[in-house]
C-alpha cells in the first residue's frame, strides 16, 4: 500500500465516508432506473451493473479499513443504517416518494438496535 494511504486504513471516520458514497452508487443502481420504466429491463440490468462497479469499488475499501477500527457487526451496522438513510433521502428527493411516520419509527427501531450493537459491555 502506497505510505500516503496509510492514515486512511486507521482512521474512525474513513469507514462512514466510504459507506456513505458507496451506498449512494448501490442505491442508484438499485432503485434509479424506477425513474426510467420504459426503457428495456437488459438496459436497466446492464447499467445497474456498472453503477455497482464503483459501489464495490467504494465498500471493499471500506470494510478492509474499517475492521481495523470497528468489529464486522459493527461495519454491517453501520452499512445498513447509511443505507436507510441515503434510501430515504433518495426516496424522498429523486423519486418524489413521501417518507410518513411509520418510516420514521421503523428508522428509529433500526437506530435503537444500532446503539446496542455499539455497545461493548453491559
Amino acid at each position: 500500500m502506497p505510505a500516503f494511504l496509510a492514515p486512511l486504513t486507521t482512521s474512525a471516520l474513513t469507514p462512514i465516508v466510504l459507506l456513505f458514497a458507496s451506498n449512494v452508487f448501490m442505491t442508484f443502481a438499485w432503485y434509479g432506473h424506477l425513474k426510467h420504466k420504459a426503457s428495456p429491463l437488459a438496459l436497466a440490468i446492464v447499467a445497474s451493473w456498472g453503477i455497482a462497479f464503483f459501489e464495490y469499488c467504494l465498500a471493499v475499501p471500506a470494510n478492509r479499513w474499517g475492521s481495523a477500527v470497528y468489529s464486522v457487526a459493527q461495519l454491517k451496522t453501520m452499512q445498513e443504517v447509511v443505507t436507510l438513510v441515503v434510501f430515504a433521502g433518495f426516496s424522498a428527493f429523486y423519486l418524489k416518494e413521501p417518507l410518513g411516520w411509520n418510516h420514521a419509527v421503523g428508522f428509529a427501531l433500526i437506530a435503537a438496535g444500532a446503539w446496542f450493537i455499539f455497545q461493548d459491555k453491559w
